[in-house]
């Protein structure tokens, strides 16, 4: 490519995880398409002194439910040039994007096609907005019949025409339904050339009903229908069974099944309080009890086993951190690195966005206002990554750490929606989604008891626009475009 770039990253360490790429190098790019990854000069309209500084490819999120301006935000600050909700999914899609090209997003975002909210739509009529997550209708979450399955799988059918990134399957939160359908869910994929997205059936450390079963149940579904198979967040989905969980999801994909994984770096999970997983008879199988389950707004644990059975009872939506594992305890953090380090789990965070007065923020704002609270992965996912488990624990290689934020979920998503096959990469000709950052101070900031945004992100480009300059927002920057599934026309 000829001609004056418009951005050129001078003096930086380079990271292309796909080449194996990491040197000191000049990058430049031209609108949003890279145009030089070179050891020469390139004449460009701005140059930016990179040097000390890591310049990789933007994070990709498979698993983010902040799809909001305000989670964006956040995101793009964790370095995330790409955040979508693959598991639960969004119903109708079309609406979705809609909405989220009107309000404008600082980086690209998309959904799959919702599983749980095609049988929402059918159980009870359920209207669907595109902040929507879990459904509530009666009925959705039971066994039913071939011709309602039926009726499932060709609403999904005409989602993923439309321009769906595969199938969302809550299948954690609806145990009760069938194998069959599940199958047929995935012969679906396999159609339309997909993959599903999954969250696992059971959560248990005891059988039968174990964690293992349920993510056995998946690459079973593989094995007989050739689907593509996504696993999300392994690291609570597997609970204390991570060693055999592991053991299995390797095993697979060394026998060429079509099986991947993605965890986050934090030992609390986050959803709501209604989940069948999280029946009282079920806590003890999870090794914990009422006091593990923190209300999220009220910033407490719940009291009693009275007040647990009365909010699943009155109001199953309350949303709750849920204390899986104790990253303190060294058993604890074990299990939890057994699933991160698996040799291509991708870093997804399982972000929400923040609440205040137990309300989504879904307004323009900037910064998080006072007061609003959500899991601390919706901010600092990536850079606790980073901070612990490259530098505190050494864990992972730099490189490495660039690779599963970036080319594995590239990778995961390379059937389900094209566009992916030009992200996740540092090479002439890909989209020039950039994270400028400083390997000594890069990690995340935000807890349990205080949001905030992470540190040490000092540029983030999306499309070739800067979405983070010098460390802060542009917050009139909305590049984000939707990323769209191999079946839309």
């Amino acid at each position: 490519m000829s001609g004056r770039a418009d951005v050129a990253l001078v003096g930086g360490r380079v990271i292309d995880p796909e080449t194996g790429l990491d040197d000191i190098r000049t990058v430049a790019f031209t609108g949003g398409e890279i145009s030089h990854v070179t050891t020469e000069f390139v004449a460009a309209r701005k140059v930016i002194d990179a040097t000390g500084l890591v310049v990789a490819p933007g994070f990709i999120d498979l698993h983010s439910h902040a799809q909001s301006l305000l989670g964006a935000r956040l995101q793009a600050l964790d370095g995330v040039t790409t955040a979508l909700d693959l598991e639960a999914g969004r119903w109708p899609v079309g609406p979705a994007i809609r909405a989220a090209e009107d309000q404008g997003r600082p980086i690209n975002f998309g959904f799959s096609a919702g599983w749980a909210h095609a049988r929402a739509t059918i159980a009870g009529g359920e209207k669907f907005g595109p902040d929507v997550v879990l459904p509530a209708a009666p009925g959705w979450d039971q066994p039913w019949s071939d011709r309602q399955v039926t009726d499932v799988l060709e609403l999904l059918a005409e989602e993923l025409a439309a321009g769906a990134i595969g199938i969302g399957v809550l299948l954690g939160y609806a145990p009760g339904v069938t194998r069959a359908e599940y199958l047929n869910i995935a012969r679906l994929a396999t159609e339309f050339n997909v993959g599903t997205f999954t969250h696992a059936r059971y959560l248990s450390g005891a059988e039968p009903g174990s964690s293992l079963e349920g993510v056995l149940e998946v690459i079973a579904a593989s094995a007989a229908t050739g689907a593509p198979m996504h696993l999300c967040h392994l690291n609570s989905t597997s609970g204390r069974q991570a060693p055999e969980v592991a053991t299995a999801v390797t095993t697979a994909a060394a026998q060429g099944l079509h099986v991947t994984g993605e965890a986050y770096p934090y030992g609390s999970g986050a959803t709501e309080i209604g989940a069948a997983f999280l029946s009282p008879e079920n806590l003890p199988r999870l090794g914990i009890d009422h006091s593990a389950v923190h209300l999220l707004t009220a910033g407490r644990p719940v009291r009693d086993r009275d007040e647990y059975a009365e909010l699943r009872a009155t109001r199953p939506d309350t949303d709750v951190i849920v204390a899986f594992l104790d990253e303190a305890d060294p058993d604890d953090q074990a299990t939890l690195l057994g699933t991160l380090l698996l040799p291509d789990t991708a870093i997804a965070s399982d972000a929400f966005t923040p609440f205040l007065d137990a309300a989504p923020v879904t307004a323009d704002l900037w910064p998080s206002p006072p007061g609003a609270v959500t899991h601390p992965r919706s901010a600092g996912c990536f850079a606790k990554v980073f901070r612990w488990l490259v530098r505190d624990l050494g864990a992972l290689t730099l490189p490495d750490a660039v690779r599963r934020c970036t080319l594995v979920p590239a990778q995961v998503l390379a059937a389900s929606a094209p566009q992916a096959r030009r992200k996740g990469r540092v090479q002439t000709g890909c989209d020039a989604d950039l994270v400028v950052f400083d390997p000594a101070r890069f990690g995340d900031v935000a807890t349990y008891e205080e949001l905030a945004a992470s540190r040490g992100m000092v540029h983030v480009f999306v499309d070739g626009v800067p979405v983070v300059r010098d460390g802060e927002l542009q917050l009139e920057a909305r590049p984000g475009r939707a990323i769209v599934g191999a079946g839309a026309g």
